[in-house]
């Protein structure tokens, strides 16, 4: 049994008080609304403190749905998130929730994270999706975020997103979801896309391979706008379950591709865009290299899509019109940037 409570009914003041530092004479568990947290679980936690201390703080614990839970599980996501929290945040350039508590137990995979309450912030909402400025301001901070994180050496146990598990989980999870959404959301996918579904398990391999060659990157590997908090010019970026290394168009390819609703891409060209922004945070980096990764990546996270609508237990109304929107974004975007022709094409 864990040390510390994996729930919401095993909190008591007297822990809250010790791991916070400071008396919490009572608290409350206010549970958000349908569509908030995936893969773990999140709430609010409204405390009754001194004067000058926190009111309330963000609690997240491991996702009530074992099929999720199991898939945090294969990717070690938890772990992920307390090792960030713990070692990597102070030294990146994007604003993140405060840490006030993060601890995590391997031979279990349980673990619990107490973090600053973002609620004076806005989030985002991916069903809804932005507007060309808030695609922007994700984009801009993005790309000072990988900046920060630009061929991180100093993080040598950090993973590659380009690694067996990674490999054999999309192609797995990709071959038991695809079924599911032609059969769910099929009105949604073009012809191409069909005839390049049953080919896409054998390319992830060579898409892994291409995509995490040098330079690579910090990568955040979940950017979308429930992530996502929106301030007064500046956003903050919250979810740090699947931080890796790896190219800086995979942040930016998800993004773009599964956020960023179709009026929205068609007014600028956003790769460039954030390679813009890249450049002018002082990374020497050609263009043309950058359209081709977001290419290669933004056909690999295509199995992201597949994955999320058609294996994960969205449990709600609002988690069916996530599936909907996510897999209308990337298929969308996929034919826009005619992706599907990679899968005839080597690799450099």
């Amino acid at each position: 049994m864990s040390e510390f409570p994996t729930a919401p009914e095993q909190l008591t003041v007297d822990w809250l008080s010790g791991v916070l530092g400071y008396p919490v004479e009572q608290f409350e568990v206010a549970f958000f609304s349908e569509g908030a947290g995936v893969m773990a679980w999140v709430m609010r936690v409204l405390l009754q403190t001194p004067e000058g201390r926190p009111d309330s703080i963000i609690a997240k614990f491991p996702s009530p749905s074992q099929v999720n839970r199991d898939v945090a599980h294969l990717y070690d996501m938890y772990g992920r998130e307390v090792k960030f929290y713990q070692e990597i945040a102070p030294h990146i350039t994007v604003r993140t929730p405060a840490c006030y508590y993060a601890a995590f137990e391997a031979s279990t995979h349980d673990f619990v994270l107490l973090m600053e309450d973002l609620g004076d912030m806005q989030i985002g909402d991916q069903v809804e999706g932005c507007s060309l400025a808030g695609a922007k301001s994700v984009i801009a901070a993005v790309a000072r975020f990988h900046a920060s994180g630009w061929q991180p050496r100093r993080f040598p146990d950090l993973i590659s997103h380009n690694n067996p598990v990674q490999r054999d989980g999309m192609v797995s999870g990709f071959g038991a979801g695809w079924p599911v959404v032609l059969e769910q959301f099929g009105d949604l996918i073009p012809e191409d896309a069909r005839a390049a579904g049953a080919r896409i398990p054998d390319a992830v391999g060579r898409l892994l391979d291409a995509m995490c060659q040098d330079p690579v990157c910090l990568t955040h590997a979940d950017v979308r706008l429930d992530n996502i908090f929106f301030g007064d010019g500046e956003i903050a970026l919250v979810d740090w379950q699947s931080i890796c290394i790896s190219a800086p168009e995979q942040d930016l390819a998800y993004f773009i591709t599964q956020s960023v609703p179709a009026a929205v891409r068609a007014q600028e060209d956003l790769v460039a865009y954030y390679h813009s922004e890249l450049t002018r945070a002082g990374i020497d980096y050609p263009l043309d290299r950058c359209r081709e990764r977001f290419a290669i990546s933004a056909l690999y996270l295509m199995c992201y899509a597949v994955v999320i609508a058609g294996t994960l237990d969205l449990g709600n109304e609002r988690g069916q019109a996530l599936g909907r929107t996510i897999i209308e974004n990337t298929f969308g975007a996929l034919t826009e940037i005619d992706a599907f022709a990679l899968l005839s094409h080597e690799f450099k």
